[in-house]
């Protein structure tokens, strides 16, 4: 059977070769070729068509979808396409083209045709060229009736009908579509209902095996989340490789991994990796203008250039006021560690949280010290040393695993991190708590919390529990029920403390991040963790910096500020249990 894999896509793309696979049937793919390349392109210069105007990514594109087509059986082998690729290369109005040209070749009578757009306006990006086409040609214009109000193209013989659909205003249930485009699927990714929309909008191919699924979008603005992100990471582990689908094309214009840790994606002459339309719809002289103006953005402006532009993910170093360690964050990520983990290699631990109102995530963080030392390069920090011998450092590393919990209602009023709430959820790194849920008599989250502490304190591990003093509430009382007390600090173990805010947290801020970049601070693999580090915004004095969360309100950040509160205390260097591991023994691995 045939492969939809491109394994070397590193190679190719830097060399400009296709990352498509030729047709499997050629006569369809050229059929189809011939009636997209007569349209016309009517808002570029001089009306070009397709065949015209267009550079052959766009062909080898067309001939895969409708060249997978096996006409003697009726079914198309390849039914799911992917397209990634930069703002400005003619997506939405190669949308249009592939659609009418869907239109045109479908043999089902009645049949439906959909272009899913997330807003009227994505919406009308695509059915103005679709449009435009038709009234340029004249054998189109007797085939095709157009009617404007309804945005519907209907064939006057098969009475078959393309719509273009606005998800924000249009209904989707009942659709019963044999060729569906989903266009911008990164903002769909942003709508917690989105996946479910599009499964009732996609329905229609269970019994059209001729029907195809297109999925074109540009990069996200933030983080991929929801749909976007389960389709992104998908299409990827299928042009990698790594699954083996062959009913799915994906075609991702993106940068290799190297390029993007060398900072050569930044480099005027690697534009064309991502933008296959340079020199046509996309001009270098802009693209270079615009990145000097990112670049000396601060905020959201240079993310969204690197993402829309150069298709680069949004990561947590991409920021010029981002926190400094945010850049080490993800090579820090360890997929062993668990609080099991922490627990079976540790000789002190802490916990750190972080609480807010009804609208925000309460955060936990669990920081234990490793019982053994490792070797570390001299650029370790002199206060972290455990032991010198020779001029070699031992440091003893911390780990970290986190938690966090929401009420129902943030999903309701901040619907824009709804989906990326629900992901985490997903990866059980994220509580929904519904409203009014009691366990033994205490909120739902405060006893998940408690639990989690009694486990450490039960393992006698526990030497602090660092919290924001604001919005204690319940917890205190809860923390004493265990014998976790203010007053027990003179004992070094079981104690509660109130970890300083604001201005006064720099030390923690700069503690973690030297910690980061020495790496002797490892962490769980986290999406929660990775989002709420990236939504970190420094603010600074000519004294002091403070953490602060990019946009109020919806870049949550309360993981991050547990993990400094724990932080905070793990600095002092409190007393090891070493007692512990000499009864029960050390897990070393």
């Amino acid at each position: 059977m045939h492969s939809t894999a491109c394994v070397d896509w590193r190679e190719r793309i830097v060399e400009r070769r296709s990352l498509t696979p030729p047709p499997i049937f050629a006569d369809e793919a050229e059929a189809a070729l011939n009636q997209f390349k007569s349209l016309k392109i009517v808002d570029a210069p001089g009306k070009p068509t397709f065949g015209e105007a267009c550079e052959p990514w766009v062909f080898e594109f067309v001939a895969a979808i409708f060249g997978a087509y096996d006409a003697e059986k009726g079914r198309r082998l390849i039914r799911e396409f992917f397209l990634l690729i930069s703002k400005k290369n003619s997506k939405s109005t190669i949308a249009a083209g592939i659609m009418v040209t869907a239109l045109v070749r479908n043999w089902r009578h009645s049949a439906e045709l959909l272009i899913l757009a997330p807003t009227i306006e994505v919406a009308n990006n695509s059915f103005a060229p679709a449009k435009d086409m038709i009234a340029e040609d004249d054998e189109l214009r007797k085939l095709l009736h157009v009617q404007d109000h309804t945005r519907t193209i209907t064939h006057r013989i098969t009475n078959a009908t393309l719509k273009v659909v606005a998800a924000d205003s249009d209904v989707v249930s009942g659709k019963k579509a044999a060729f569906v485009l989903v266009d911008e699927l990164w903002i769909f990714g942003k709508r917690a209902s989105a996946d479910s929309m599009l499964r009732e909008a996609t329905g229609g191919l269970v019994a059209r095996p001729e029907g195809f699924v297109i999925y074109l979008t540009t990069q996200a603005d933030e983080a991929p989340a929801g749909v976007f992100k389960a389709k992104l990471e998908y299409f990827r582990d299928v042009r990698d490789g790594k699954v083996h689908d062959p009913r799915s094309l994906a075609v991702i214009y993106e940068f290799p991994e190297a390029m993007l840790k060398s900072g050569s994606y930044l480099d005027p002459a690697n534009f064309f990796i991502t933008n296959p339309n340079l020199g046509r719809s996309v001009d270098l002289d802009w693209l270079r203008d615009e990145l000097g103006k990112a670049l000396r953005a601060t905020g959201s402006g240079r993310q969204s250039f690197l993402a829309k532009h150069l298709n680069v993910e949004p990561g947590m170093a991409s920021r010029s006021d981002n926190w400094a360690g945010a850049e080490f964050w993800m090579r820090r990520a360890d997929r062993r560690i668990t609080l099991d983990y922490i627990l079976a290699r540790c000789e002190v631990v802490g916990v750190g949280l972080d609480g807010g109102g009804l609208d925000d995530l309460y955060g936990l963080t669990v920081l234990g010290r490793e019982a053994h030392a490792i070797e570390v390069e001299a650029s370790a920090a002199p206060e972290e040393i455990q032991e010198a011998v020779g001029g070699v450092k031992r440091i003893k590393r911390w780990l970290s695993w986190s938690h966090a919990w929401a009420h129902k209602i943030v999903l309701e009023r901040r619907q824009s991190i709804a989906s990326k709430l629900l992901d985490f959820k997903a990866a059980g790194e994220l509580t929904i708590l519904e409203d009014g849920a009691m366990v033994r008599g205490l909120p739902e989250d405060i006893a998940e919390i408690i639990e989690i502490i009694a486990r450490i304190k039960d393992a006698g591990l526990l030497s602090f529990v660092a919290v924001d003093p604001a919005g204690l509430g319940e917890l205190i009382d809860a923390l004493a029920d265990i014998g976790v007390t203010q007053d027990n600090r003179e004992s070094g173990a079981n104690f509660v403390i109130g970890a300083p805010q604001g201005y006064a947290m720099m030390n923690a801020l700069k503690t973690a991040e030297r910690k980061l970049a020495n790496g002797t601070l490892l962490h769980a693999d986290q999406g929660l963790m990775d989002w709420n580090v990236g939504n970190l915004k420094i603010e600074a004095t000519a004294t002091a910096i403070r953490a602060t969360k990019q946009n109020a309100g919806d870049a949550k950040i309360d993981g991050a500020m547990s993990l400094f509160d724990a932080v905070t205390v793990m600095a002092t260097n409190p007393e090891a249990r070493r007692s512990v591991y000499e009864e029960r023994g050390l897990i070393v691995l």
